[in-house]
């Protein structure tokens, strides 16, 4: 018997809501995404056996059931038999995972994640039996729930562990309109490359996923590959892309910036079709000290206290000749802020790599309130483009929410069409999208800023948006004029140390 989407969502929330109380909601998605995991192998292992017998009946012999089975489960790791453990269950459900990951080295290698299962302070025995309890009510396998109800299940808990979770759901988890609007953008094609050198949960890699599933194309040709620093976090996106029945994939653990985790044959990062991304905004310690020789800052070295050009320029270096573009979420201080990032800024606008610049709402990410944009790069833009930059203001199109604000699919489908016409979504020319030349944009010392190049979209969102820009652009003024001061007076043999120095950088 069939699930209904409804039903699988109520049961897999009642999963999560086994574990508070003792368990930080924050850490639901620690406990929950392996759980679930495990429980759907461990049912579609039980599924593809009783296929292996009704195809050979009494010819059938393991090599033969082996061709049935995407994993390898080794006796005894079950969920109804270890479940069944009433003596030191955390500790059991530990090894089981070990034995499965050992069992299936080349894919499912610490897909489980670290979890301290064992450890009844971080999860009392309690809270695992009643998480246990709950996913005994749900069978998981595809004659129960197919894949496309179990990746939507799955994404309605990341939504729902994000809500709980507040701004520390900023580490994993990306607006879904914002991940739609990206890859609605980029479209990537059957074939192609797909890297996200910051895959938090994987849900950019999925979208690209569903993107070409819904328009009818061949997703099964797509490759995508991922980079996440957090162990739990790769773990789940891993988790997720299987779970989204996607084969061709990898997600690799490490630090972007410091270890880039894919390298060609000669040592310089690898080179993708789509590279997308929602790094960490303004990141202050990201390893500054290695990149004065490293290739990927060909337009210069980011600040120390700031990462936010380093992973621009990560990814650009990442595009495939030719083929290569990249999007990539930023707050919208990389568009006007002076210094090193001024710099690197005016490099990469007269490389004429900048296609696109997308203001976005305020208030859409759980990190932060602050207005974000999106910068589009090509490697190769259209003719009608070169030697100009698209810019397209967003910042009106939202309805506002309790905690965040949210942009409907009819916000998203109008910033798409706008990007790929260059027209305004509503017909009135210079109000929402306008095509810039460089000269004009010279002319204003490769200052990006969105007001400078078009109107103000609606007088509410200037109010908050404009505000917080305009804040952050004197605050960075200020900052720069107090650095030039401090040179002077130190150069002139004035004792600094008498003066207090806020330091707010």
């Amino acid at each position: 018997m069939t699930i209904t989407q409804q039903e699988l969502e109520s049961r897999l929330w009642a999963a999560a809501n086994a574990l508070r109380g003792p368990v930080d909601p924050a850490d639901f998605k620690t406990y929950v995404f392996p759980m679930l995991f495990w429980k759907w192998i461990s049912d579609t292992w039980v599924y593809e056996r009783e296929e292996a017998l009704d195809e050979y009946g009494d010819e059938l012999d393991d090599e033969i059931e082996a061709d049935f089975h995407r994993f390898e489960l080794p006796p005894g790791t079950m969920w109804d038999e270890v479940t069944a453990t009433v003596v030191n269950l955390g500790a059991t459900i530990t090894k089981t995972f070990q034995r499965i990951e050992k069992a299936n080295p080349k894919s499912l290698a610490g897909v489980f994640g670290d979890a301290s299962w064992g450890n009844k302070e971080r999860i009392p025995e309690s809270a695992l039996l009643g998480l246990i309890q709950a996913f005994n009510q749900i069978r998981l396998d595809p004659s129960t729930v197919s894949h496309d109800l179990l990746g939507a299940g799955y994404e309605y808990l990341l939504k729902n562990f994000a809500d709980e979770s507040g701004k520390k759901a900023g580490e994993f988890f990306t607006p879904r309109e914002v991940v739609n609007l990206l890859v609605g953008i980029l479209q990537p094609e059957p074939g192609e490359s797909v890297y996200d050198p910051t895959c938090g949960s994987g849900g950019m890699l999925v979208a690209t996923i569903n993107q070409l599933r819904e328009s009818g194309k061949d997703h099964r040709t797509l490759r995508v590959y991922g980079q996440e620093i957090n162990l739990t976090t790769a773990s789940i996106a891993r988790m997720n892309l299987f779970l989204h029945e996607i084969e061709d994939f990898e997600i690799k653990r490490g630090d972007t910036l410091r270890a880039p985790a894919f390298k060609d044959t000669r040592g310089a990062v690898r080179t993708f079709d789509v590279v997308i991304a929602n790094p960490p905004f303004s990141l202050a310690n990201w390893g500054a000290d290695r990149w004065a020789a490293d290739p990927r800052a060909f337009c210069g070295v980011p600040p120390a206290k700031n990462g936010d050009f380093a992973f621009v320029q990560h990814m650009v270096s990442s595009m495939n000749p030719g083929t290569g573009r990249v999007g990539v979420v930023m707050p919208h201080g990389v568009l006007f802020r002076g210094g090193a990032e001024a710099k690197i800024r005016q490099c990469l606008i007269k490389e004429d790599r900048l296609e696109a610049v997308v203001g976005l709402p305020p208030n859409l990410f759980y990190s932060t309130s602050i207005p974000a944009c999106l910068l589009i790069f090509r490697e190769r833009k259209p003719a009608e483009r070169k030697g100009h930059v698209l810019f397209i203001d967003g910042s009106a199109r939202f309805d506002k929410g309790k905690k965040q604000n949210v942009m409907s699919g009819d916000d998203v489908k109008a910033l798409i069409d706008a990007y790929h016409t260059g027209q305004d979504p509503d017909g009135e020319d210079g109000t929402e999208v306008r095509l810039v030349p460089l000269e004009e944009i010279e002319s204003n010392a490769f200052d990006l800023n969105m007001g400078r190049y078009i109107k103000v979209a609606a007088e509410e969102t200037a109010d908050l948006g404009a505000a917080l820009v305009a804040y952050a652009d004197a605050r960075q003024r200020r900052i720069d004029a107090e650095s030039a001061m401090f040179e002077r007076l130190a150069a002139a043999g004035i004792d600094l140390s008498i003066l207090e120095v806020p330091d707010d950088e």
